[in-house]
């Protein structure tokens, strides 16, 4: 049966940005724990069949998750998320990146900031998620790996993890 909670997917390339909306039928901190606490977020952030493992995560202004996503076959996609801005139940931002398991960042793929913000609505909570990018160019690398699709799978896990 398809979701009717609000769901939208929009690039905009003059302001080199993506916004997601996306409503859960949950409270805030339900939503918000889903979003900050490793033990949930390993369960729903990479799209199947990958499994996300969190190697390290202190979130807090200036902290850092790195974790990585692993195939199948076992090969691994690591990446980090730099925290820069924490208002609890509110909203968070953070510089994302890809990397190695050290935490090196790798600069022949794109980096974008990340504008997360938790909104109570009739239904549950709001999420909205803006990432920002200095280049077009890295927009649209990240469109054309697959960002939309696999963004989009891990938030139908969240809503089905939500529904538990």
């Amino acid at each position: 049966m398809k979701s009717s909670l609000l769901f939208n997917f929009a690039v905009d390339k003059e302001n080199k940005t993506i916004e997601v909306t996306r409503e859960f039928a949950a409270e805030p901190e339900v939503v918000w724990n889903a979003w900050t606490k490793p033990e949930i977020l390993d369960q729903w952030w990479a799209p199947q069949p990958y499994q996300n493992r969190t190697k390290s995560m202190d979130f807090r202004e200036g902290g850092r998750w790195h974790y990585s996503m692993t195939g199948p076959e076992g090969d691994k996609h690591w990446a980090l998320m730099d925290y820069k801005t924490i208002s609890p139940k509110k909203q968070f931002s953070a510089i994302d990146a890809f990397c190695n398991e050290e935490g090196e960042i790798n600069t022949s793929f794109p980096q974008n900031t990340w504008e997360t913000r938790f909104e109570d609505s009739e239904d549950g909570t709001t999420v909205n998620v803006t990432l920002s990018f200095d280049k077009l160019e890295d927009l649209e690398k990240l469109i054309q790996m697959g960002f939309k699709e696999g963004f989009m799978a891990a938030l139908d896990q969240l809503e089905a993890l939500m529904e538990k």
